[in-house]
C-alpha cells in the first residue's frame, strides 16, 4: 500500500474518511463542489495540518515525513499556480528537481529528467518562452512536466485537465493512464466521463464523507450519481455517461 487513511478528517470539508491506495494505478477523486476533494488531496500532499485520524504514506504518518524526503516520492500539481517572475518554461520544469538539488548547478541527471518530462508533455517547443506568456493550457502542461521531473512514485493532481482543450484533455489522460502502470496517480476531476474512460479506481466524496470507493465503472452507476450529484444520468456501452435535465 502507498496511502492508508483511517477516520481521516479536517477542520472543514472532510469527516471520517477511510481508504487504502495501491502503489500504482490511476485513482480518480470526484464529487460535487464543496465535497472535500481538494481538502483530501491537500492532506495527502502534506499541505493540510493538523488533520484528525490517520493519514500514512508508506506506513509513516504524512505529518511525520521530512519535506525534502517526502517530495522525492510524492509530487503535487495544484489546480492553478501563479509565477510572477520571468522564468522560462524550461526553468519552471527544472524547479521540479529541487528535492534533489546539491548547490546551484544542475546535474546531468537533472537535465535528463527535465528533457524527458518535457518530451512526454509536448512542451519542448516553448522551452525558452517566458512562462507568463503561455496560454492556460500550455502552463498546465509545463507544471505537469515540472511534477514529472521530480520522478515521483506518487503523483497528486488537482484538476489536471483545467484550461486544456479537448485534444489535450484526452492526451493528458492518455499520458496519465500510461504512467499509472508504474506509479500511483491520484487525480481530482469533475469530468466523470474522463474518469470513467481512464481511471481504474474512484473515491467519490459527498459533503466531506466517502460516498463510494471501488472500480470506477461500479461507482458511477446512475443511482449513485443521482443521489450524490442530484442529476439523472444514463450509462452507455463504451462506456460513457449522458445527463438528463
Amino acid at each position: 500500500m502507498s496511502f492508508r487513511a483511517a477516520s481521516l478528517g479536517f477542520a472543514y470539508g472532510l469527516d471520517d474518511v477511510t481508504f487504502e491506495l495501491p502503489q500504482r494505478g490511476l485513482v480518480a477523486v470526484a464529487g460535487p463542489n464543496g465535497a472535500g476533494k481538494s481538502t483530501l488531496l491537500g492532506i495527502l500532499a502534506g499541505l493540510r495540518d493538523p488533520y484528525r485520524g490517520s493519514c500514512a504514506y508508506k506506513n509513516k504518518e504524512v505529518s511525520a515525513w521530512k519535506r525534502r524526503e517526502f517530495a522525492r516520492s510524492v509530487a503535487f500539481l495544484p489546480q492553478s499556480s501563479r509565477i510572477e517572475f520571468p522564468f522560462t518554461a524550461e526553468e519552471v520544469v527544472f524547479m521540479g528537481r529541487t528535492p534533489y538539488a546539491h548547490g546551484w548547478l544542475e546535474s546531468a541527471e537533472d537535465k535528463d529528467a527535465v528533457q524527458q518530462a518535457m518530451q512526454v508533455t509536448e512542451t519542448l517547443e516553448f522551452a525558452g518562452r517566458d512562462f507568463r506568456t503561455l496560454s492556460g493550457g500550455e502552463r498546465q502542461r509545463v507544471l505537469l512536466a515540472s511534477a514529472l521531473a521530480q520522478q515521483p512514485e506518487t503523483l497528486l493532481l488537482d484538476e489536471p485537465a483545467t484550461f486544456l482543450d479537448l485534444k489535450h484533455q484526452l492526451a493528458m489522460y492518455r499520458l496519465l493512464s500510461a504512467l499509472a502502470a508504474k506509479v500511483l496517480i491520484v487525480a481530482v476531476t469533475h469530468d466523470l466521463n474522463l474518469a470513467l474512460q481512464f481511471s481504474n479506481r474512484m473515491l467519490l466524496l459527498d459533503r466531506g464523507r466517502l460516498a463510494g470507493d471501488g472500480a470506477t465503472a461500479d461507482i458511477l452507476n446512475p443511482e449513485r450519481i443521482e443521489r450524490v450529484f442530484g442529476v439523472r444520468a444514463r450509462l452507455h456501452p463504451g462506456p460513457y455517461l449522458t445527463y438528463e435535465a
